[in-house]
């Protein structure tokens, strides 16, 4: 008795794989690339935000040190030195330290400014709480240096960045002046450049008399914090890192879901790949059958096969994101273009995890793309295989999933978010996608049965062959609509956003000169003019009008980053700022001051038109009246507007950041900014900026930070463009007899072209329709849901239809005559010949 044949092992499965691969090397290395291409934008785009993060929160920790609990204003503002010796007294605390932390700039050998955080501290109470902020005098140096007001001792940081070195002089701003300290020494705190001068002089030298900006405290074993007025607030040390990761964590998650687009998109070309390939085997797999290779055998030789291209171009797509990232923090330091980690330039930090899990995601990605191929080489049928009467068609299927996919997609979009992130919309999106794919045969069937039949022969067959077989239609067309529906949607969301931020633009820039002496929100309290600067420009020849703005940064939750409160004159403020309906009418009897707040208020704060605002200032709440909500495209996490004249009254501060000026017709502006200049004590504290060069800066950095949007589109179309030759180069090896047939009834070669692009040109019609209905949805979704739940800002959907019909046509013009060159083999002579075979 004869014994039954040994079942296959995986050695067998993989040298038919490699044979495969051996003989096709560059199609399957496409579909390898693309999955790596994905793996890698995603692995960067991690690395150096995790890398980012974790050096800035580094830079952090030395700076706070290492205590218990840090007491802090609960409003950002300062405590009065009488906190010091009132929280040391404490019961349960051991130690305290009074510290004084504030940004300001440094004047370089050439005279320009540059941003340097200043840390004033006693150093005897420093050691055991942060270490890494002791004073080191320098050699040559009094061992008691780090006491005398005029000494200043710097981090490796900030030697690199100032080019100062020991016993050098170094210049700071102290509001219009500069105050010059000796460089005597240094400390060893990492992170961006930083100085550290003694708690006195600085409060004497930088406006600081009788403040504190924090106290550190080291508590007893197993004490409890100390009871602490309502104004006041204690933080743990990883409250400040807490933040940090708050302020750029939906940066972060969008970038890295963008770079996961490409994966997506690279899982479309590897099922074109691989259908491609199966259908140019169907003999061969018919054969097998025959010889003993069961059905599911057949399945798992082609998942075998994108096992292997989705693991390898997976460790291809890490090793080349680790480059990339490496590439990145050498060269653009760690900010991605986002601005939450300036003066960072981390190293590279691995995540053996999150790397593993791209190789996950990039494996599954292969797998998923060459799922339907695997099930078409299952479901063959040797026999009629090997008479050339079978293909990779599959059954006709429902139309409910995509139906379904559809309705969870639009459902999805109005979800809620997530901790904060708009995770319901990325599904939303996604299975708008899918769905839109799955429905294109149902989609075909729609267009091209309205459409008219033309009278000549040959449209009339390609268009109802085209009918007939509108299922082949998802294999043809499903990368060109995933990737017309992708650049759609970005198109349009970029388009809305760049027309939002311009008009955004031209409302808050009505003045024809700008000049501000503070580029950060942190360095305002530091870098300011006086009230009376205001009366001098105005007097200047050719200055018809001068509005001065204040700047300042409030803490209104200690788990979220400062808001900025803005003290401007704001007279109609439907006319002064780009204000989100209509504002509220003041009540009668009502003396509260208003504040107009920006959308993000709105967002995390529940500031809604008609609530009251409690804003904490100079150690008091004032409570003012929300009239009205404005779009801030600069600010995530909230801005105020307030009346300078209100501000003023309220505090007593007349300090100014900012000023505006309305020049006569006949001005030079040139002349205006020499002679403000010419009335600071250095020119180098003031920058100017016309309108139009504002508008100019901020557009063409617009346009920088998405141009990898515009990459991102042409990747999409290129790769569906690809999956379009190869579906129709396997439907071409499927048909070869059919197209031999039509060879000897007569058409020409240039014929048999026609038909099979005139085919292609009607599935790409009915695709581009689909993908451009599929952008226009997803676009709507990525602009009312993903930008107000991940920046809590809104903007207007702007569909500019010429350029996506442009767009669409375009993809068809380039899928109609990809189709006709890959049809060129059709009319060969082995399509000729292959008739005979059944002889």
């Amino acid at each position: 008795m004869t014994a039954p044949p040994a079942a296959p092992r995986l050695a067998d499965f993989a040298a038919l794989a490699w044979r495969e691969w051996r003989h096709h090397p560059w199609r399957h290395a496409a579909a390898l690339l693309a999955v790596a291409l994905g793996v890698a934008l995603a692995a960067s785009v991690h690395l150096i935000n995790a890398s980012a993060l974790s050096e800035f929160s580094a830079a952090l920790r030395a700076t706070n040190g290492e205590p218990d609990l840090t007491i802090t204003d609960a409003g950002g503002g300062a405590l009065p030195d009488a906190a010091y010796a009132r929280l040391l007294a404490a019961p349960g605390v051991r130690q305290a330290s009074p510290v004084i932390a504030f940004e300001t700039y440094a004047r370089l050998a050439d005279g320009t400014r540059t941003p340097l955080q200043v840390l004033g501290v006693d150093a005897l109470t420093l050691a055991s709480l942060a270490p890494d902020l002791v004073p080191r005098p320098a050699e040559g140096e009094d061992r008691l240096a780090f006491i005398d007001p005029s000494r200043v001792f710097l981090n490796a940081a900030a030697r690199s960045r100032l080019a100062v070195a020991d016993g050098d002089m170094l210049a700071l701003q102290s509001g219009g002046r500069w105050q010059t300290l000796r460089v005597a020494g240094w400390v060893s705190a990492g992170g961006g450049p930083l100085a550290v001068m003694d708690l006195s002089a600085a409060q004497d030298r930088f406006g600081f008399a009788g403040r504190l900006t924090r106290v550190d405290l080291r508590l007893e074993p197993g004490a409890a914090p100390p009871p602490l007025p309502a104004v006041w607030r204690a933080e743990r040390p990883d409250d400040a890192a807490q933040r940090v990761s708050q302020l750029s964590r939906a940066y972060r998650v969008n970038l890295t879901v963008l770079a996961l687009v490409a994966l997506f998109v690279g899982g479309f070309l590897v099922y074109s790949v691989v259908a491609l390939s199966v259908a140019q085997r169907l003999p061969g797999f018919a054969l097998l059958g025959v010889l003993g290779l069961t059905a599911r055998e057949r399945r798992r030789v082609v998942m075998l096969e994108c096992l292997g291209m989705g693991m390898l171009g997976s460790l291809v797509g890490v090793m080349a994101g680790i480059a990339l990232a490496a590439a990145a923090l050498r060269w653009l330091a760690g900010d991605l273009g986002g601005g939450y980690f300036p003066g960072v330039t981390p190293p590279l930090r691995l995540e053996p995890a999150a790397l593993a899990l791209l190789f996950v995601l990039g494996t599954m990605a292969a797998l998923l793309g060459g799922w339907v191929p695997a099930r078409a080489a299952e479901r063959l049928q040797p026999a009629r295989a090997l008479k050339g009467l079978s293909s990779l068609e599959a059954p006709s299927a429902s139309p409910l999933p995509a139906v379904g996919l559809l309705a969870i997609g639009a459902a999805l979009a109005f979800a809620p978010p997530i901790a904060g992130l708009p995770l319901a919309a990325y599904a939303s999106v996604a299975c708008l996608l899918f769905g839109g794919v799955a429905a294109v045969p149902w989609v075909v069937q729609a267009v091209l049965a309205r459409w008219p039949l033309p009278q000549a022969a040959l449209p009339r067959l390609a268009l109802q062959r085209a009918v007939f077989q509108r299922h082949t239609a998802t294999a043809a067309v499903a990368g060109v609509v995933a990737a017309l529906a992708l650049s759609v949607a970005l198109t349009v969301m970029v388009g809305s956003f760049r027309a939002g931020v311009t008009q955004w633009l031209d409302t808050l820039l009505p003045a024809d000169l700008y000049a501000r002496t503070a580029t950060r929100g942190n360095a305002a309290d530091q870098a300011w003019l006086p009230e009376a600067f205001i009366a001098e420009a105005a007097a200047l020849p050719g200055v018809e009008r001068v509005q001065g703005n204040r700047l300042r940064l409030l803490s209104l939750a200690a788990d979220r980053p400062a808001v900025a409160l803005i003290a401007r004159e704001v007279g109609n403020p439907a006319q002064t700022l780009p204000l989100v309906g209509t504002p509220l009418a003041a009540a009668a009897g009502d003396a509260r001051p208003a504040c107009y707040v920006s959308e993000a208020m709105v967002s995390l704060y529940g500031a809604e038109p008609g609530s009251t605002l409690s804003l904490p200032l100079e150690g008091a709440t004032l409570d003012c009246v929300v009239r009205g909500v404005w779009r801030d495209y600069a600010r995530q996490f909230g801005s105020v507007v307030i009346e300078l004249a209100d501000y003023r009254r309220l505090t007593g501060d007349t300090r100014l950041n900012d000023l505006a000026l309305w020049l006569a017709p006949d001005a030079a502006p040139a002349a205006v900014r020499e002679a403000l200049s010419a009335r600071m004590a250095d020119p180098s504290m003031l920058e100017f900026a016309e309108a139009g060069e504002i508008r100019a800066i901020s557009l063409r950095i617009f346009d920088r930070s998405f141009a990898v949007t515009r990459w991102l589109q042409m990747v999409a179309i290129a790769v569906g463009l690809v999956g379009v030759a190869a579906s129709l180069s396997a439907q071409v090896a499927a048909r070869r007899k059919e197209f031999g047939l039509l060879s000897h009834l007569g058409l020409t070669r240039r014929q048999t072209v026609a038909l099979v692009a005139g085919e292609a040109a009607a599935w790409l019609t009915a695709g581009a329709l689909i993908g451009v209905a599929l952008g226009v949805a997803v676009s709507a979704v990525l602009v009312h849901v993903v930008n107000p739940q991940s920046f809590h800002w809104t903007m207007d959907l702007v569909l500019p239809w010429p350029r996506l019909a442009a767009l669409a046509l375009a993809v068809l013009a380039a899928g109609t005559a990809t189709a006709a060159i890959t049809a060129r083999r059709a009319a060969g002579r082995a399509a000729v010949m292959s008739v005979k075979e059944d002889w």
